[in-house]
This record gives C-alpha cells, structure tokens and sequence, in this order.
C-alpha cells in the first residue's frame, strides 16, 4: 500500500467507533508500535524510530540523535550511573545513548563530557582508563601522567590548570604502578589495558580522556577539564574555552582515532559517501563489532553499550 493511501485510510478511520484492523499509520518517527525484531541497548538513535518500535517491545533502531525509542538502561559495575539508567537526567529530550553527551554506560553526567563519578578523575596528574568506572588507580593496567603531557607548562599548565603545583611537563616523570617513562607509555601500553580499556574508548579519544573536538579539527580537550570549584566544565558549547575545555596532548599508543567513515565524539553523522557503501555499515566498526546508533540498525544486545556508533560490551 502506497504511504499516500495509508494516511488517508488513517484519517478515514480516526473516529472513535471504526475498531477494525488497518495498516500501521507510523510514518516511521514513533517510539511506539512494533517494528524489526530485536530488544536490548539503543544506539545514538536509541531503540526505535526506524521500525516504530520501543526498546521493550520489539522496535528498529533509530536515527542519530535521538529520534528513537527509550535504550534499555545498561550498568557499569553493577551500578547505573546517568548514562545508562534509562532516563532523560539533563532534560533534552534525550536518553543515554541518544544524547551525544554520553559516551558510554560508566558516565555519570547526561550535560557535559565530563565523567561525574566521584574519584573519577583520579589523584592529580596521574590518569588511567578514564571510560571505565574509575580513573588515577591504575587498576586496569592503563598508565599516564599529566606530566609528561607537552602542554603542562606556565602559565596555564593544561590539561589539569588548576593543580599548577602538581603537573610540570618533565620529560623523566615516573608514574606510580609502572617503572615506565613518558616515552614508553607514550608509544604503548599494556595488553590488559588495550582488552579492558580500548572497546570503551569512543572513536576520537585516547584511553585517558583526550578527545579530538570538534571531531576533524585536529584539537583535542581533556573530559575531566574541572571549574576551580572541582566541577565538570566542558560541554559542546565550550569547546573553543581553554579554560573550560583544557587542551590536551593524546597518547599514541592508545589512541581511537575517528576515521572517516566512523561517528565520533562530537560527530553523529557519517558523510554521504560512507552510507552508500554497505549499507552505510563499511568502515563503521571493526570487523565482528556490530554497528549501532544509525537509522534501521539494529539495537545492542544486553549488557552492551552504543558507543560511537559500535556496541561495546561494558564492565560487569
């Protein structure tokens, strides 16, 4: 049947008292109905939308930024933290994986890039996977030190500038857990902390929180940029404030780039050329990775997480 003919069948038989079956009146933009079969974590565009279907009834995924269904809340450590605890905490419309400022299950803030679990940004200076449920333990083999960072000199001594006493760029810094220097962890980190750490990092970041934003514009924030006060500050429209979205230097050798066919942090779309390739799936993720967040793709299975457009299972 002809969507022409379906709508005007659909105001035909709006009145209360015509009861028969008719054929779906979705256009395609509800979060409500049944859609493609599938349940479980929405990506970007959240569980329905393309199929009319929610995400806990048996919905399509949808579109970027939203357009979809409510994702099915997802824990990081047995906790649920803002991001994946399936509600709309920061008032945009959008949820979790739907809102482009969360950037996977252990964050704790639904208004900002930062992480907002408490201890998240760790002791100064020292960092370790910062997209888990913890930073600054070295708890997961993940090892950097602000120090060793290029732009950690005065007067502005980034990425921490309010701990000026603490990170001085030196070349020989040590880093507690690790007899490494700067150089060595520069250029690679352990295999614990690529199997631990590396799915959870969004495309355009490192595995410390230095992210590439705006995506393509080859500068880079660090997401626990803090106020003086020791709150979060860096958001979307920030980004061109150092103060509020302090420059950083991305670790080499443990870095998600953001690729051209690939979302990224601060990048929800992908360009025309890569949707007329695959199905728009070519390049989107690694091979075995089932992409998300895009228009008629699937949702992610239970216990996994849409991050920059791949489902990425999250720490249990």
């Amino acid at each position: 049947m002809s969507t022409l003919t379906q709508r005007v069948l659909c105001i035909l038989l709006a009145a209360p008292l015509l009861v028969f079956a008719v054929p779906s009146c979705s256009d395609g933009t509800s979060s409500s109905g049944s859609g493609g079969a599938g349940s479980g974590t929405g990506g970007m565009g959240g569980a329905g939308g393309a199929g009319g279907g929610s995400s806990s009834s048996s919905g399509g995924s949808g579109g970027t930024g939203g357009t979809g269904g409510t994702p099915t809340p997802v824990a990081c450590l047995n906790q649920f933290y803002e991001c994946g605890d399936g509600d709309d905490n920061d008032g945009d419309g959008r949820i979790d994986s739907n809102d482009p400022d969360c950037l996977g299950a252990c964050d704790n803030t639904e208004g900002s890039y930062f992480g907002g679990i408490p201890g998240s940004v760790g002791q100064a200076c020292i960092v370790d996977c910062y997209f888990d449920a913890d930073s600054g333990a070295g708890n997961d083999g993940c090892y950097w030190n602000h120090n060793c960072d290029p732009l950690a000199v005065a007067p502005n001594f980034y990425p921490e500038k309010y701990e000026q006493q603490q990170c001085k760029y030196d070349t020989q810094a040590m880093t507690p857990g690790t007899p490494l220097g700067c150089t060595e962890l520069s250029q690679g980190q352990s295999q614990e902390c690529y199997d631990y750490c590396k799915p959870l990092v969004p495309n355009g970041c490192d595995c410390f929180g230095c992210c590439e934003l705006p995506a393509g514009s080859k500068k880079y924030v660090w997401l626990g940029s803090e106020n003086p006060n020791g709150s979060g500050s860096c958001t979307l429209d920030v980004l061109s404030d150092p103060d509020k979205c302090q420059p950083c230097t991305p670790v080499p050798g443990c870095n998600n780039d953001c690729d051209v066919c690939e979302l990224c942090v601060g990048k929800n779309e992908l360009p025309p050329e890569c949707m007329m390739m695959d199905g728009g799936t070519t390049g989107q993720c690694e091979a075995g990775v089932q992409p998300c967040g895009l228009k008629g793709q699937d949702p992610c299975p239970v216990n996994s997480y849409c991050v920059t457009g791949c489902c990425q299972e999250i720490p249990k």
